[in-house]
């Protein structure tokens, strides 16, 4: 009796165990082979913005030098206009998509797409809410960048003084990181005074004329941040038309930036290794393909550089030498 008792345990356990790993093995990721074809797409935002140009050239250059054929395209920041590109690399049966997104909560459905139809997705510069689905997501760390370059502004405010930020878009996780981060430190000191937040899209020209509007009621400001080198450089051309010195800083180290640093006209930027990230996406994604791994976290974060006067003559392209 108790033999068939402990007989009966021990099935059960064993079955129990059969269950778990079984169902272990259907939630674990599988591994994606590719479409069929050698094309590896590049999907980033506009070339207009100098970051995303980088980061595309570079990521194309990287692909053909591995032996893909590239195909390099922008979803300019729509969401449906990505749904499509990805749908145009599935019908091509792309080896790989390589993509900078079109928004946090709107590429998941493009991604599990690629993900159904064999396709290894690998996003940088920005994230999305969501894991599993892409085989890396590789992103300068935003909030390490954003934090050191605030440092800089609270010393050159002196602790105080009115300022004014300008955020990017809404869609972008990257914006929200930023502004978090600056935040954090700024706050820490009562005599500095947000008078003004706008939102500029990351975009020049509404970086000027957004700071021309904070000029004209604001007139002591003194300082302005910025999510992104692009509202920078307007803010601080903006800033110059108006006769007005103000204390600027920005996120990216795009050469516009470093020049108005040279210049004076901005005090600091957090440099993004832009090409560093757009190589090790490809890199990752070939070895994905060759070998059914990573060797990586999903998840990654790569270090930005604080660019100030000290060291802007030795920024180029989002590289800074030593």
């Amino acid at each position: 009796m108790k033999l068939s008792k402990l007989c009966a345990a021990f099935a059960l356990t064993c079955a129990a165990a059969a269950f778990t790993a079984s169902a272990y093995a259907a939630d674990a990721p599988k591994r994606l082979t590719g479409g069929g074809s050698n094309i590896m797409y590049i999907i980033t935002p506009s070339h207009s913005n100098p970051f995303f140009k980088l980061e595309a050239e570079v990521a194309a250059a990287t692909a053909t030098k591995l032996g893909y054929e590239v195909k390099m395209v922008s979803h300019d920041d729509s969401p449906v206009k990505q749904s499509e590109l990805f749908e145009t690399a599935i019908s091509d049966k792309a080896a790989a998509i390589i993509c900078d997104n079109a928004g946090a909560d709107a590429t998941v459905a493009a991604v599990k797409r690629a993900y159904d139809n064999n396709i290894p997705t690998v996003l940088f510069d920005r994230e999305i809410n969501e894991q599993g689905i892409a085989i890396a997501q590789i992103v300068a760390n935003n909030y390490q960048g954003a934090k050191g370059v605030a440092e800089v502004f609270v010393e050159a405010m002196e602790e105080e003084g009115e300022y004014a930020e300008l955020f990017g878009p809404d869609s972008d996780n990257n914006a929200q990181t930023r502004s978090t981060a600056f935040h954090e430190v700024i706050d820490q000191y009562p005599d500095l005074k947000l008078v003004s937040v706008q939102t500029a899209n990351w975009d020049q020209s509404q970086g000027y004329s957004k700071t021309e509007t904070i000029l004209q009621t604001y007139p002591n400001l003194k300082g302005l941040i910025s999510g992104n080198d692009n509202m920078a450089v307007g803010a601080a051309a903006a800033a110059k038309a108006a006769g007005k010195k103000l204390i600027i800083i920005g996120v990216d180290g795009s050469n516009d930036a470093r020049d108005q640093i040279l210049s004076g006209d901005m005090t600091a930027t957090a440099m993004q290794p832009a090409a560093l990230i757009a190589q090790m996406a490809v890199e990752q994604a070939d070895q994905y393909l060759k070998t059914g791994s990573t060797g990586k976290p999903e998840k990654q974060l790569v270090d930005c550089e604080v660019i100030t006067i000290d060291n802007a003559k030795n920024l180029n392209n989002f590289v800074l030498s030593k």
